[in-house]
């Protein structure tokens, strides 16, 4: 996925991100929801597919999830795999300095850099943006997908911009991309999030040709 799109996010966030990009590339399904229609958020994960991806961040999580039993729900894979579970026996599903690993992939594909800045008595690794050229045309196809391309229709906007809309809101960095529109396209931008917010997920996932994971890990962020 756009991982420059989580550089400033939240752990969980980013462990969100990874669990909706298995979904997408076909490694991981919800279990089926029955004939009581079990919500999303009460589903367990399932592997679907075990073959590794290439993204070392996507294959431990895939590992882990596969390797469980019994099977556990999207809620519970969030605290595990970032760190916020209050169980020490599921600490060690934890993926370790998922933000340093994610700034080195972001150094090696030269859109970061590495530095060294100093705070008063220590010296600290920083990874500012050396490509903001990659950041801003992000910025502008996320500001694009709710103004000029707007459909009306959340399953015909891409399934990976849709997620990064919704996990930017959660992280709370999805205004400052809206920040250097005029107040009328910033007004419609914040009413088609609003929109999107305001789904009912379960019937989302529901639908035609989408991706229940991808709703479960959006409903997870917003209840």
């Amino acid at each position: 996925m756009q991982y420059i799109g989580y550089h400033h996010g939240h752990t969980e966030e980013i462990v969100g991100c990874i669990l909706i990009e298995l979904a997408l590339r076909g490694r991981l399904e919800l279990e089926k929801a029955g004939m009581r229609r079990k919500s999303l958020l009460n589903r367990k994960i399932h592997c679907k597919c075990a073959n590794p991806t290439g993204d070392v961040l996507l294959d431990e999580a895939l590992k882990h999830i596969k390797e469980t039993e019994p099977p556990e729900t999207v809620q519970s894979w969030i605290e595990y795999l970032s760190g916020e579970t209050w169980n020490p026996l599921k600490l060690r599903y934890q993926l370790r300095n998922v933000r340093e690993r994610l700034a080195k992939n972001l150094v090696e594909k030269g859109v970061c850099s590495t530095e060294k800045q100093n705070f008063l008595l220590f010296d600290m690794t920083t990874h500012p943006l050396t490509d903001t050229g990659i950041k801003q045309k992000l910025i502008k196809k996320v500001q694009e997908s709710v103004l000029n391309r707007w459909t009306n229709d959340a399953h015909r906007m891409d399934k990976r911009m849709l997620s990064l809309i919704y996990l930017a809101h959660a992280s709370d960095v999805l205004e400052n991309a809206f920040a250097p529109l005029s107040d009328d396209d910033y007004e419609v931008a914040m009413k088609r999030v609003r929109e999107l917010l305001d789904l009912e997920f379960d019937t989302e996932s529901m639908k035609e040709g989408t991706n229940e994971m991808m709703w479960a890990v959006i409903a997870a962020f917003s209840k």
